[in-house]
C-alpha cells in the first residue's frame, strides 16, 4: 500500500474560547483517523489579523473562522482549498461547516415557554453575524407565539463596564417575568451581572440562557448559566472532511453546512416556573435558595404559613408534584451539577451539600435519576448527551 502524502493543513482557528476549541477538538479526531495531515496553528483571539507565523509555510489547505475583513483577504491571498467555520461568509465562494442558529432560538424560545414564560428577550453582538442570525431566528419564532420579541444590543466595540449600567436599565424595563436568550455565554454572563446590579431576582423575574456551554463560564456565574451546547466536535470534524476531499481534487458546493446543537444544559439561571400562585412561587424561591441544604417541608410550611395539606394541595395542582417531591428535585438537581462541574468525590460533594453521608445521596440520585453517581459522571463526561436535570 502506497504511502499517502502528507497534508501541510494551517488552523486560522483561534483559542481564546470553547466553541472554537471544540471545532479544533473535531479537527483532531479527523485527524486520529486521517495520520498523513500536519497541522499548523498559532494561540491567538477571535479578531486576530497578524497572520506572520504562517510566513515562508507552503500548505496544502486551511481550515479558518473568516470573521474579518483582513482573514477574508488573507485567505484569497492564498488561494488555498479552504473551509470556512464561520456564519460570516465573507468568502460566499467556499463551503462551510456552522451550527444551526435557528435550531438553538427554537430550543430557547421552547425552554422559556415549557416553564409558563411569555416575555422573551435576546442580547446580542452585533459583531458577530451569527449572533444576528440567532437574534432574528429568536424574534421571527417568539412573534409565532404571539409575544412581541425585546432586544439588547451590545456596541460595537464589545461590552465595556460602563455598559452594564445600559444594561442593567435595560433588563429593569423589561416586562416581569421574561426570559432571556443571550448570544453566547460572555453575554450570558453579562447578563447575570447586570441582574446584580439591578436587584433582579434570577431566574424569578430574569430567567437566562447562554450558547456554547462553556463550563467555567456556566458555573463561574451566580447562580450557574443555562446553556445550549453546539455540536462543536461534529462541526470541527465535517470541515476537515470537507477540506479532505477538496485537497483531493474534488470541487463542493460552496455554502454552510449547518450542524444541529446537542442539548440544553439546563442550570439554575432559567430554573423557573412562572406560576401565578403566589405561596407556591414564594415556596419555590425558599426551596431553591437552600438547595445545598437539608430542608425539612416543615421549614418551608413555616416560611410561607400553610398547612402541609394545603400546601401540597397548591402544588400537586401547579407543579404536578409535592412540596417534598420539588424539595428532591432541587436537590438531585444540585448534585447533577457538581457531578458534572467538579472532579470531587462523592463524600465531598455530600459534605457539600449537607446529606448525612454519601451512601444515602447516592441511594437518592439513583432513586430520582435511575442512574446511580457514578454511571451519570462517565454519561456526562463520554459522548453520550447529558441529561438537563433542571428541566422537568
Amino acid at each position: 500500500m502506497p504511502v499517502e502524502e502528507t497534508r501541510h493543513v494551517g488552523l486560522l482557528v483561534e483559542t481564546s474560547n470553547a466553541y472554537a476549541r471544540g471545532l479544533l477538538v473535531g479537527v483532531k479526531k479527523y485527524v486520529e483517523e486521517h495520520p498523513h495531515w500536519s497541522l499548523y496553528l498559532a494561540e491567538h483571539s477571535r479578531h486576530e489579523t497578524d497572520f506572520s507565523w504562517l510566513e515562508g509555510w507552503h500548505g496544502d489547505g486551511v481550515l479558518a473562522r473568516i470573521e474579518t475583513e483582513e482573514t477574508a483577504r488573507f485567505i484569497r491571498r492564498l488561494g488555498l482549498p479552504t473551509v470556512d467555520l464561520s456564519a460570516a461568509r465573507l468568502v460566499p465562494e467556499l463551503p462551510g461547516a456552522e451550527t444551526d442558529d435557528g435550531t438553538i432560538a427554537r430550543w430557547a424560545v421552547g425552554h422559556f415557554a415549557e416553564r409558563g414564560l411569555r416575555n422573551f428577550a435576546f442580547c446580542g453582538d452585533e459583531r458577530f453575524a451569527w449572533s444576528v442570525k440567532r437574534s432574528e431566528w429568536f424574534a421571527g419564532y417568539v412573534r409565532q407565539r404571539g409575544a412581541t420579541p425585546h432586544e439588547f444590543r451590545m456596541k460595537p466595540s464589545g461590552m465595556l463596564a460602563a455598559d452594564r449600567e445600559r444594561l442593567a436599565a435595560w433588563l429593569t424595563g423589561l416586562p416581569k417575568p421574561v426570559g432571556v436568550l443571550a448570544c453566547y455565554d460572555i453575554a450570558g454572563q453579562e447578563v447575570l451581572e447586570a441582574c446584580k446590579i439591578a436587584g433582579l431576582a434570577v431566574p424569578d423575574a430574569v430567567a437566562v440562557i447562554g450558547v456554547d456551554n462553556d463550563e467555567l463560564i456556566g458555573n463561574l456565574t451566580t447562580p450557574p448559566l443555562s446553556s445550549i451546547e453546539p455540536n462543536t466536535t461534529a462541526t470541527g470534524y465535517l470541515a476537515a472532511h470537507l477540506l479532505d476531499l477538496m485537497m483531493q481534487g474534488h470541487a463542493l458546493e460552496p455554502g454552510l453546512r449547518l450542524i444541529e446543537p446537542t442539548r440544553i444544559a439546563a442550570r439554575q439561571s432559567s430554573d423557573i416556573l412562572a406560576v401565578d400562585d403566589p405561596l407556591v412561587s414564594e415556596a419555590l424561591r425558599f426551596i431553591r435558595a437552600r438547595s445545598d441544604q437539608n430542608v425539612a417541608v416543615s421549614a418551608v410550611l413555616r416560611h410561607v404559613g400553610l398547612s402541609r395539606r394545603a400546601l401540597d394541595h397548591r402544588f400537586v395542582a401547579t407543579l404536578g408534584r409535592t412540596v417534598h417531591g420539588e424539595i428532591i428535585r432541587v436537590r438531585m438537581g444540585h448534585v447533577a451539577e457538581l457531578l458534572s462541574s467538579t472532579d470531587w468525590t462523592l463524600q465531598q460533594i455530600a459534605d457539600r451539600l449537607n446529606f448525612s453521608h454519601s451512601e444515602y445521596m447516592s441511594v437518592a440520585f439513583k432513586k430520582h435519576t435511575g442512574q446511580s453517581p457514578g454511571q451519570y459522571r462517565r454519561t456526562v463526561n463520554g459522548p453520550v448527551a447529558r441529561q438537563a436535570f433542571w428541566q422537568e
